[in-house]
């Protein structure tokens, strides 16, 4: 109850979407490639998912996750929690002079 009356008096809105949501649906973008605009309607609007996706990611937010569920992996398949080696890959096409 005190948590509700000082928010109010804050100005603090409840949020309105769900962040387990907002997740899922960002996820949902990066798993099909879909577009932003093309988001199933079960999902919260997609402007709404694109505005915490840039934020998040402008932020820093994305990638220190990214980095938290790596290491947990790693720790889980009983390597250490941080990588140390990389393999790079790359293919040049030459082209003919016309």
């Amino acid at each position: 109850m005190q948590w509700r009356q000082a928010r109010g008096g804050l100005g603090i809105r409840p949020p309105v979407h769900d962040l387990r949501e907002i997740v899922n649906a960002i996820l949902y973008v990066a798993r099909t490639g879909m577009a932003w605009e093309y988001l199933p309607h079960d999902f919260p609007p997609a402007k709404t998912v694109y505005d915490y996706y840039a934020k998040w990611e402008k932020d820093g937010t994305t990638a220190r996750i990214h980095d938290l569920l790596r290491s947990r992996v790693r720790e889980a398949l009983g390597r250490d929690a941080q990588p140390s080696a990389a393999v790079l890959d790359a293919q040049s096409v030459k082209r003919l002079a016309m």
